[in-house]
């Protein structure tokens, strides 16, 4: 299976002092010894790391750190990464987008069926995700 990380589950996976860095360093664990499990990013996952992580003063990390870090994270064997390349417009996102605030969620959503992955979330309100909880 194919787990598309949203931003803050690919943050949380990365950064030990992320809130939720047990919750989804569990799950990993637990995905392993499944052997089929992958876990996936994509150019908006992937800006969104270095955005966030690079922007919060208390982290105290630059957008080189901040790249450097997720290079560290996606040569992870163990589950392996792929990136998802986007070429999907914004003109077909989901039915259930209905703010601004929803639609990343929604394309992501979007991304992630059309390359048989699912988005992987800590988020319960993304309809079709998986939610790490």
């Amino acid at each position: 299976m194919i787990y598309l990380l949203d931003v803050n589950a690919l943050i949380a996976l990365g950064f030990l002092e992320h809130e939720f860095h047990g919750r989804i360093s569990s799950w990993v664990s637990r995905q392993i010894p499944k052997g089929d499990t992958i876990l996936a990013t994509t150019p908006i996952t992937e800006l969104g790391f270095v955005r966030v992580l690079s922007q919060i003063r208390d982290y105290n990390i630059n957008v080189k750190d901040a790249v450097a870090l997720l290079a560290r994270l996606k040569k992870s064997k163990r589950p392996p990464f792929v990136f998802i390349p986007d070429n999907l417009d914004i003109e077909r996102l989901p039915r259930w987008v209905k703010t601004g605030k929803q639609t990343t969620d929604g394309h992501l959503a979007r991304l992630a069926k059309s390359n048989k992955a699912v988005l992987t979330t800590f988020d319960k309100n993304i309809s079709g995700s998986f939610v790490l909880e």
